[in-house]
């Protein structure tokens, strides 16, 4: 059984009012619209993420070698990874200091 039905003879309003526009909305200025809504919601992202980076506290350190990637935000782990560098320099320089001796 074939239908007749088209597209063209399908009868729907075709001036429709609705909150989002209708059925082939187009708003004027969308691009921009939806540059300035991404923009805002990139800085609201960037000061939650600074403040909960500031608020960060770790009582466990992380094992050396492995990937965490709040090392590179985390104040606290950042001082903790330079401590440790100094503490290994450290250990290096003494230990080459007692072979040469």
């Amino acid at each position: 059984m074939v239908s007749h039905f088209s597209i063209e003879s399908a009868v729907y309003p075709k001036h429709v009012w609705s909150p989002a526009g209708g059925w082939y909305a187009q708003p004027a200025n969308w691009k921009r619209n939806t540059a300035v809504i991404g923009a805002v919601m990139a800085g609201v992202v960037a000061v939650i993420w600074k403040i909960s980076a500031e608020k960060e506290v770790r009582y466990v350190m992380p094992q050396e070698g492995r990937f965490f990637p709040s090392r590179y935000w985390s104040k606290q782990l950042i001082e903790y990874d330079r401590e440790q560098a100094a503490r290994k320099a450290k250990d290096t320089t003494q230990a080459e200091a007692v072979q040469n001796s």
